[in-house]
């Protein structure tokens, strides 16, 4: 397992507008497009600098229908991401795309993190591919998509570390302890969840999260049918530190906001130093 690095910036933000971005996407490309524009500029103009899209916004189906709709990362759906984030102004963490890469038959689950001047400052594999069973319902994502290696962390304009992570990552707390233990203060989880574990499991998941880690964490959700027999359960959530929820969607097309007090989330971290208190050599073991 590799790290990606960052580079300090000057300016940081101690309070930071946040939104997460409820689309119900399809195999239909163009009208995604339209719907995440349309919602994007509405969070913008609602103050966000940080937003979240959710998982496969660009497209979202059956296996066949990802492999039609995947794209290289210099395809129309980044392209239109980094032009977005330049013209608002924002921190785009570009839920995920269905990314094709030259030569290889599977493709990649790819979230991408692009700064107020357009540029992408990282890009993160989906590590944990769903291959389960949800009432009755078999998925096998492996099938169409292979896993990525790297735990990145990247940072916004004004200086906040940000861990980006992909839906069924959430179930594995070890990818979030080492983004917290490296800096995190935010983290992203765009999502499909399908309707059953949104239902008993996505707030816990989420809260969880953000509790153990003591980050804010953004949970952009899918919600409602893409194709038939595949649907999301929305709920997408704003989680603080103290695993209060800032706020959470209806199930529609949406966008949720709130704001993130850096100051108050160092101030957990000082009262109740859980980070600081680990003992890693005392957890040290071997699988197998």
């Amino acid at each position: 397992m590799t790290h990606q690095s960052i580079a300090r910036e000057e300016t940081v933000t101690t309070t930071l507008r946040a939104a997460a971005v409820q689309l119900t996407a399809t195999p239909d490309k163009a009208r995604n497009l339209e719907a995440a524009d349309r919602l994007v500029r509405r969070a913008a103009a609602d103050g966000a600098r940080l937003v979240v899209l959710p998982e496969k916004w660009s497209v979202l189906g059956h296996g066949s229908d990802l492999r039609a709709g995947a794209e290289p990362l210099d395809g129309p759906a980044v392209t239109w991401a980094r032009e977005a984030a330049r013209e608002l102004g924002i921190d785009l963490v570009a839920g995920s795309v269905s990314e094709r890469i030259d030569g290889d038959e599977k493709l990649r689950n790819t979230s991408l993190h692009i700064g107020p001047d357009g540029e992408v400052r990282a890009v993160y594999r989906k590590m944990h591919m769903f291959d389960v069973e949800v009432d009755g319902t078999v998925y096998r994502e492996s099938d169409h998509e292979a896993p990525g290696e790297d735990v990145v962390l990247t940072r916004t304009a004004g200086g906040v570390e940000v861990g980006l992570t992909v839906c069924y990552d959430v179930r594995f707390p070890e990818l979030y302890r080492i983004l917290a233990v490296r800096g995190a203060r935010i983290l992203t989880i765009p999502a499909a969840f399908t309707v059953p574990t949104t239902r008993d499991h996505w707030e816990v998941l989420v809260r969880a999260r953000a509790i153990e880690d003591q980050c804010f964490v953004i949970a952009a959700n899918q919600v409602g049918e893409h194709v038939e027999g595949l649907r999301s359960g929305g709920r997408s959530m704003i989680v603080d530190p103290w695993g209060l929820v800032l706020a959470q969607a209806a199930d529609s097309e949406t966008v949720i906001t709130a704001d993130l007090d850096l100051d108050a989330q160092a101030a957990i971290r000082t009262r109740l130093p859980s980070l600081a208190n680990r003992r890693p050599a005392a957890y040290a073991w071997q699988e197998g």
